[in-house]
């Protein structure tokens, strides 16, 4: 059964949201780094064996020609959690994943490899799932493998906790 890897919470101004979080928390968000072609950046803070990752349109990227994921270009001015993504555990892979949400009537997207590289240098690889819309408002997650790259919730900064998360939608 695949476990939390992240949430992703959409902000406008990644920087804004770093301080306010770290305000708020105690607790920097590291940045992460760009997105290439998708026009976005991020900033990470670990739960542990998961993570948080603040995600904002990249002012440093020229336009990506079209819509950035999880409708960060429609968010104006306001910021939310906008979707999660899960991880096959041993044994799992994410092709059987988006095979077993297909079977079970949901197309999860197929996976495409990306990358980013870390302030430090290391380059990221993963492979994700992308669907074709934020499935049911985002309470739907997208599938992420790390194959071997080391999950970016070993390596970014600690110190909070995901206690609980509970999701609800007015027509589930």
């Amino acid at each position: 059964m695949s476990e939390l890897d992240h949430l992703v919470y959409a902000v406008p101004d990644l920087e804004r949201a770093g301080d306010e979080f770290a305000a708020a928390t105690g607790v920097r968000p590291a940045y992460g780094g760009a997105h290439p072609g998708m026009g976005t950046h991020n900033s990470l803070v670990s739960f542990g064996s998961s993570y948080l990752e603040l995600i904002a349109p990249d002012p440093g990227q020229p336009d990506p020609g079209r819509p950035r994921p999880f409708g960060i270009d429609d968010l104006g001015e306001d910021e939310r959690l906008v979707t999660f993504a899960v991880h096959p555990v041993d044994g799992e892979s994410i092709d059987g994943l988006v095979a077993g949400a297909r079977a079970a009537g949901y197309d999860p997207g197929d996976p495409i490899a990306m990358s980013r590289v870390r302030p430090d240098g290391v380059e990221l690889r993963w492979n994700l799932t992308f669907p074709p819309a934020a499935a049911g408002d985002g309470l739907i997650p997208f599938v992420i493998d790390w194959g071997n790259t080391e999950n970016p919730a070993r390596t970014a900064p600690g110190g909070v906790e995901l206690d609980a998360i509970r999701w609800a939608h007015p027509d589930p």
